[in-house]
């Protein structure tokens, strides 16, 4: 066991080291490059189709689920742990600079989980019994014939979806449940295992109803209790920006209890947050957004520039402000204790915000990675694979709360980097697919511009 856990480090450390967020970060400036920054140019336009007719169900197209139910899913998943605690290890670990490498991270990944939206719908298949299914195991079967490749995909993402979105979550929400109410984690476990076990036994239909009401609420509420936050400490915003520009390119010198960090890392922490938060190239949402409803393919691409624009440039965002406004971030505090921390600091009761947030976000994310994983599954063995990993899934939820199998969480975090290998050969060989049915669908009636 011992060689295998040194075995897996070592690839962890490139999965999620610096070669591999080039490769993801690279192929977002490719992609942005090649579109012309779209996603920039085009925010007002795609806020306007995506925010704007967040619960409109007078769509056309084929799908199981409405645009925004799709979304909804792909952030119930997206949106997690990482929001709050990743965000403050990205400032403790890199300085408030690192924020600015997470924002640009972030403009380069919308145009990545574009691309990945629209391949994603092009090239899904219907089953016989009449639902949409898709993801990287698809388009690069369908669009490359390279089914070798999307079999690594798929394995992947079925034993990953175990790590990160499943005992690593339960494990946050039993720990912060414990720490704030000194709530049993075996109680918490149970809970939340029977929780899921109502929503996911539905199927993709069951979780879209479910996360297109629970997504809006549990941002609703992190948001609103940051942006107060941030409202009572208005006047250090100016000082806070000022903050992480500055440190974005100069580093940051030790203060109080922070020890000080070189651009390099505010480089690599604020750049490995972004991708690690909003997920883009690694591969997961599409396999959600291919049920959606829709007529074109870049018309749901929309959303998939709009999920990575909530999750980072929003929720993360409001995240780093708080701690960074409020002070905490110099007294050597890091994840979610940091944030929680800001959060208690500037607002009375803040830090339940915070354990509310861990608890919503964390209970999306494993009901989100389910479907995941399932589809990857059936892709491997077909659909009667399903109801069997919906009943395996259900015990790790227990697992992971009461902190077992804590290797298996490394191994599948290093599984989760690893799914993006094949997902991004798969993207920058289909990305003349991509730009075509980008300039097809803008010089189209269909963009009614």
């Amino acid at each position: 066991m011992d060689f295998i856990m040194e075995l897996n480090s070592a690839v962890n450390n490139f999965v999620w080291g610096p070669p591999m967020l080039v490769l993801i970060v690279g192929t977002g400036i490719y992609f942005t490059l090649r579109t012309g920054f779209f996603s920039v140019r085009k925010l007002g336009y795609i806020l306007k189709n995506t925010l704007m007719k967040m619960f409109a169900k007078d769509q056309t197209g084929e799908g199981e689920v409405t645009a925004f139910q799709a979304v909804a899913t792909a952030l119930a998943a997206t949106v997690g742990t990482g929001n709050i605690a990743g965000v403050a290890t990205a400032i403790a670990s890199g300085g408030p600079g690192a924020v600015f490498w997470m924002w640009l991270a972030a403009i380069f990944g919308m145009t990545t989980k574009f691309a990945e939206v629209v391949l994603a719908i092009k090239y899904r298949e219907k089953t016989e019994d009449g639902r949409f299914i898709g993801g990287p195991m698809y388009y690069i079967r369908n669009g490359l014939g390279w089914n070798w490749l999307a079999v690594i995909f798929a394995v992947f993402g079925a034993l990953a979806a175990f790590g990160i979105g499943n005992m690593v979550q339960s494990n946050s929400v039993a720990a912060s449940l414990q720490t704030s109410f000194n709530l049993n984690p075996w109680i918490t476990g149970i809970v939340l295992a029977v929780l899921t076990a109502l929503v996911i036994v539905g199927g993709i239909k069951r979780i879209g109803a479910f996360t297109e009401k629970l997504v809006p609420f549990m941002a609703a509420i992190y948001i609103l209790g940051g942006l107060i936050i941030i409202i009572v400490n208005a006047s250090a915003i100016p000082t806070a920006f000022a903050l992480i520009f500055k440190s974005a390119f100069t580093g940051q010198a030790a203060v109080g209890g922070f020890a000080g960090v070189t651009i390099a890392n505010a480089v690599r922490f604020g750049v490995a947050r972004g991708v690690f938060t909003n997920e883009a190239g690694l591969g997961s949402a599409p396999i959600a957004h291919a049920a959606a409803t829709t007529d074109h393919p870049v018309r749901q691409g929309l959303w998939g520039v709009f999920e990575v624009f909530a999750d980072t440039i929003c929720i993360c965002t409001i995240t780093a402000l708080v701690i960074i406004t409020s002070g905490i971030w110099e007294t050597g505090l890091s994840g979610a204790e940091l944030t929680t921390t800001a959060f208690g600091a500037s607002l009375p009761g803040g830090g339940y915000i915070v354990t509310i947030g861990v608890t919503l976000f964390a209970f999306s994310t494993i009901i989100g990675w389910e479907y995941y994983g399932e589809r990857c599954l059936e892709y491997l063995v077909g659909p009667k694979s399903i109801m069997f990993y919906r009943i395996v899934w259900i015990p790790f939820i227990v697992v992971g709360a009461i902190g077992g199998l804590e290797p298996i969480w490394a191994l599948a975090d290093t599984l989760n980097g690893l799914m993006a290998i094949p997902n991004l050969i798969g993207l920058l060989a289909l990305s003349g697919i991509v730009l075509k049915l980008t300039k097809e669908f803008f010089s189209s009636e269909k963009s009614k511009l």
